[in-house]
């Protein structure tokens, strides 16, 4: 599939896929004999992954690292295991703040419901 399908399938602008391609996180994009890139299933999947790190939070540094390690090879699971493990931490202790964070909201909002009940 050419870009604009690949942009249309995983919604992500082609500007987007130039630059992630740009940075290294896609490696092996093929072309067609015009020089045009051709998008497989498995590139569909690779990026539904790295859209799904970067909405949780993984910068792409992070992200770029374990592309890289990906393309090493097999012999590189736990290191990529290790990122991932990391990451998931973060993302437990940064779900943890927020849910703080809502608790102490809906506090304030039963506070000020008490109030206007009394009114």
């Amino acid at each position: 599939m050419n870009i604009q399908e690949f942009s249309h399938t995983t919604k992500m602008s082609a500007y987007t896929i130039r630059y992630y391609e740009k940075i290294g996180l896609f490696k092996h994009i093929s072309r067609n004999s015009s020089g045009h890139r051709c998008f497989t299933q498995e590139d569909i999947i690779w990026v539904e992954f790295v859209k799904r790190l970067k909405d949780t939070g993984m910068s792409l540094e992070n992200i770029r690292e374990y592309a890289d390690l990906r393309e090493e090879g097999e012999h590189t699971s736990a290191l990529r295991m290790q990122l991932l493990e990391e990451h998931a931490k973060q993302l437990e202790e940064k779900i943890n703040l927020e849910k703080r964070h809502l608790r102490k909201l809906k506090e304030k909002i039963t506070y000020y419901k008490n109030i206007e009940k009394t009114n």
